[in-house]
């Protein structure tokens, strides 16, 4: 179960009360700080312009791809260990606006972490330490240490323990 916060809402949906939730300049300032990054090559460039701007925690060497899209209306509820890989066109969620409810949650990412790209990420997920998460994949629950995760839904391929027993093979 995703850790996440519900707040409901009444009248119209959540998404039309989303500046009751979030400042309009921060948006805009997230989306300006976001575009530039996406498009950014330069890994330490990027890095800075999240930790700066975005709040967002993101450790030494940790690399976001291009076209990375990090949650624009919480992105300090992410937070990204050292020395991962976020592939291209990872999206990042840290919220969710839907009918009667928006729902808010953290994302941790651990420390040598790879995730392949074109992969969502929703809210209130921890990915374990050392985990490997396959293109494509909807990561809708936490991913534990070590793991090899794929597929949408997201199911766990090998553990830890069968990742290393089959590289002793």
């Amino acid at each position: 179960m995703r850790k996440t916060t519900r707040y409901p809402v009444k009248k119209s949906n959540s998404l039309w009360q989303m500046y009751k939730t979030v400042s309009f300049l921060k948006v805009c300032k997230n989306f300006i700080a976001i575009q530039i990054g996406r498009y950014t090559p330069w890994l330490g460039v990027k890095n800075w312009l999240y930790r700066t701007f975005l709040r967002m925690s993101i450790g030494d060497e940790s690399a976001l791809a291009l076209m990375v899209m990090p949650d624009l209306m919480f992105p300090e509820k992410i937070s990204i260990g050292r020395n991962c890989v976020i592939g291209y066109n990872t999206t990042i969620l840290a919220h969710e606006y839907l009918i009667d409810e928006y729902r808010l949650g953290n994302v941790n990412i651990g420390d040598d972490v790879m995730i392949g790209a074109n992969t969502t990420i929703l809210p209130g997920v921890t990915i374990g330490d050392g985990a490997i998460v396959s293109a494509a994949t909807l990561v809708h629950e936490d991913v534990p240490a070590g793991a090899f995760v794929g597929g949408n839904p997201m199911q766990i391929i090998y553990t830890k323990e069968e990742r290393d027993a089959k590289q002793q093979e």
